[in-house]
């Protein structure tokens, strides 16, 4: 496992002086945002410290949100490198970039977005086993993984340790067309999401998750309502790119898992993700959806 930080201005801001050059830029970037959630909420989001797993299709457009809307402390946990074959719908994948560590690539943009932003970059997948050395301190976790086995362990364990209003969890990106159709809904109300439903089970089975369709698991996902379309037979579902390999084999991040995708849908996902956990940060508020939700007991 690799952990880099990027260097930036040290510190964080004073919400949008005009003392120095620097606060002049700052506040030229991001007047916009402080114009829309005022002062109070410029700050909290100044002050926030974000998490996003899987920098692929979803969680780059994720947090690409996030660092343009001033957030200051952003993680990024990923160990796959950028493919051709990632071009369709992932930010950071360019020509000039392929072959390179998508939480490296991912990093460096954010600090040109946003050179106050402390970004840390965890070139590592996360595992069963590390999941609560590499998830614990952090505001919020957007998970934008595609691993069924990791998702359950990565909210299992937000469960037992009291933190499940701090992540929200995104479900399969591929296969879809409309991007009219992405919602946010509790984890437990989701539909035509293949992968979030075996996760659901998953919870269920190992993690004692409430079993009555009426009862919410608390946890927001991201999903789209709209039936997976899949490849024709004849197509190949994904072809190899001449990429370096990463140090070890994880099936994380959005990988093509016999669909097709669309950047105008997984993008989507992504900002809605980001829309969330902002709002959920402006507000003071959990990442669930209202209070009544959030208070409501298994």
């Amino acid at each position: 496992m690799t952990i880099a930080a990027l260097p930036g201005l040290p510190g964080l801001p004073e919400p949008l002086t005009h003392e120095t050059p620097e606060d002049d830029d700052y506040h030229r970037r991001f007047g916009g945002v402080a114009r829309l959630y005022g002062a109070a909420g410029m700050a909290r989001l100044e002050a926030a410290s974000v998490c996003v797993i899987g920098i692929g299709g979803v969680g780059s457009w994720a947090a690409e949100a996030l660092a343009r809307n001033a957030v200051g402390r952003i993680t990024l946990i990923d160990l796959d490198h950028i493919a051709p074959s990632n071009t369709n719908r992932q930010i950071h994948a360019l020509g000039d970039a392929y072959g390179r560590a998508k939480v490296e690539a991912m990093g460096e943009r954010i600090v040109a977005i946003n050179p106050r932003c402390r970004v840390s970059q965890i070139d590592d997948f996360v595992t069963e086993d590390n999941v609560a050395d590499l998830l614990s301190g952090f505001d919020y976790v957007i998970d934008a993984i595609d691993a069924a086995k990791i998702k359950t362990a990565i909210l299992g364990w937000t469960r037992g340790s009291g933190r499940g209003a701090r992540i929200l969890t995104c479900g399969g990106a591929g296969g879809q067309l409309d991007p009219t159709r992405v919602r946010l809904e509790d984890l437990s109300r989701t539909v035509q999401d293949p992968l979030l439903a075996k996760v659901r089970g998953n919870l269920r089975r190992q993690f004692g998750f409430p079993r009555n369709p009426k009862r919410k698991f608390n946890i927001l996902a991201v999903y789209s309502d709209e039936p997976v379309r899949y490849p024709e037979p004849e197509q190949q579902a994904c072809e190899i790119d001449e990429a370096p390999p990463a140090p070890r084999e994880a099936p994380q991040g959005l990988a093509c898992a016999g669909y097709g995708s669309s950047v105008a849908v997984t993008a989507v996902f992504g900002f809605v993700a980001a829309s969330a956990v902002i709002g959920a940060i402006v507000a003071g508020n959990d990442a669930r959806a209202g209070s009544e939700d959030a208070a409501e007991e298994d």
